[in-house]
């Protein structure tokens, strides 16, 4: 049996990772006797460089490969970070190349160089063909790239692929590649069996994806997680701030704890503006003290801010869609969202009326900024997420003509920051939408 992990296996939305910077996972990985893995957004964009050196380097004792990361101030790879590695199993040497999307934009600021993939692992694969019976890809790529792959790059005989979230319940055989995917969330292990034909020497695979619904939990991973959950609760019951009224939000309508956040975000970045999705939030708080914990569990997505410079035209096209029933309860997946419907615009650094008797799309009656009227062909410095970049939920917000990101902090330290800010909790409680008819 060889085990590998293609990335991801590192959620933040876990209070047990939250709370440990990711070495439960890596234990986790460890006692299930996992030898590779190759990194995923979550691993690679969540935490710092430091964080995820010291998790994989102090304790892995598997082999991390990825070809196309390195470390920008040496533009090597770390010592803890391989481009492939080559294990024997019952004669078969196989070795194993990693990859992983590379968001440069993003990687750059935390210390990152991620490099175009393709080339690579092309040059991965031609150094290992004399030294192995079978090339596999651990690729964190997503299916359109393994596709790709597959036509593009000579030597590759197997991709096992990640994030997209795919699941290939039966195998894609694109030339003389075969490409397996085993879904997301763990709800299906990828199993793959490898044999060598004696007449062409060539690979030969039988590929299946087993669900683990029925599964149960195997004691010595409950015991790790309890362990970790434990230590996890304590550390984030680290008091932020005490409250003396509650911060209600609501993903349908205004509400304090939206407009919080909107306000550092556009703070955060030092922005005219502040606008995010309401869904981003989970809940409330109460009035009373405030922990880690807290935060985490009502805004656990790594998402980071971000600084766009943005033309009227495009925010007001967002604003409008905000007062449509169909924006505010669409559900939205992926792209570090972990929330459960896009929600209502909050925002900051401006005034909006609106008439919900006029026709969709037309029913924004003024907008000042900071007391100026809002101007359509103005670009506007609005302090936002990530998210919006990817053309997600209200897809104008993508059409900044610049954006700036800002890692690796996220959305809830930004709330953490005004919490102990009386006066942004005062200000939080003015209305920022006004209906000119009362609705």
């Amino acid at each position: 049996m060889l085990a590998v992990d293609c990335g991801d296996h590192m959620d933040r939305m876990r209070v047990e990772t939250e709370g440990s910077d990711g070495a439960v996972n890596v234990e986790l990985l460890n006692d299930a006797g996992y030898e590779a893995a190759t990194l995923g957004n979550n691993e690679g964009l969540t935490f710092s460089f430091q964080t995820i050196a010291d998790a994989y380097a102090a304790r892995a004792s598997f082999s991390v490969v990825c070809a196309n990361m390195k470390d920008s101030a040496t533009g090597q790879a770390p010592e803890w970070l391989k481009p492939s590695t080559v294990i024997v199993k019952n004669g078969i040497r196989i070795g194993l190349i990693g990859a992983t999307a590379p968001f440069a934009a993003f990687y750059e600021l935390l210390g990152w160089e991620a490099t175009e993939p393709f080339a690579a692992i092309a040059a991965e694969a031609d150094r290992l063909k004399g030294e192995t019976d079978v090339i596999v890809v651990l690729s964190h790529l997503g299916i359109i790239s393994d596709r790709l792959m597959a036509e593009q790059i000579d030597g590759i005989d197997l991709i096992l692929g990640a994030h997209t979230h795919h699941l290939l319940e039966e195998p894609l055989l694109i030339g003389g590649t075969t490409i397996c995917a085993a879904g997301k969330f763990g709800e299906y292990v990828g199993r793959v069996e490898i044999g060598i034909n004696e007449e062409t020497g060539r690979p030969l695979f039988n590929a299946s994806c087993v669900p683990t619904a029925a599964m149960p939990e195997h004691p010595a991973a409950a015991a790790i997680i309890s362990v970790y959950r434990e230590s996890g609760s304590r550390r984030l019951s680290k008091v932020i701030a005490r409250l003396s009224e509650p911060l209600p939000a609501d993903t349908e309508r205004e509400a304090p704890l939206g407009n919080l956040l909107a306000a550092g975000l556009r703070r955060w970045t030092d922005a005219e503006l502040g606008i995010v999705n309401a869904g981003q939030l989970l809940g409330g708080l109460m009035s009373g003290e405030v922990t880690a914990g807290q935060l985490h569990a009502l805004c656990p997505s790594p998402i980071n801010p971000c600084r766009m410079r943005l033309a009227g035209a495009h925010i007001r096209e967002a604003l409008e869609q905000s007062l449509l029933p169909e924006y505010i309860a669409k559900p939205i997946k992926g792209y570090g969202f972990r929330g459960e419907v896009l929600g209502r615009l909050a925002v900051d650094g401006m005034s909006i009326g609106y008439d919900l008797s006029r026709p969709p799309m037309n029913r924004i009656t003024s907008i000042l900024v900071n007391g100026e009227v809002f101007d359509d062909e103005r670009i506007y410095l609005v302090g936002t997420i990530d998210m919006f970049s990817f053309k997600v939920g209200y897809e104008s917000l993508a059409s900044a003509v610049q954006n700036e990101f800002y890692l690796p902090e996220f959305i809830r330290d930004v709330i953490a920051s005004e919490l102990v800010d009386e006066s942004a909790l005062a200000a939080s409680r003015r209305h920022r939408w006004e209906s000119v008819t009362g609705i």
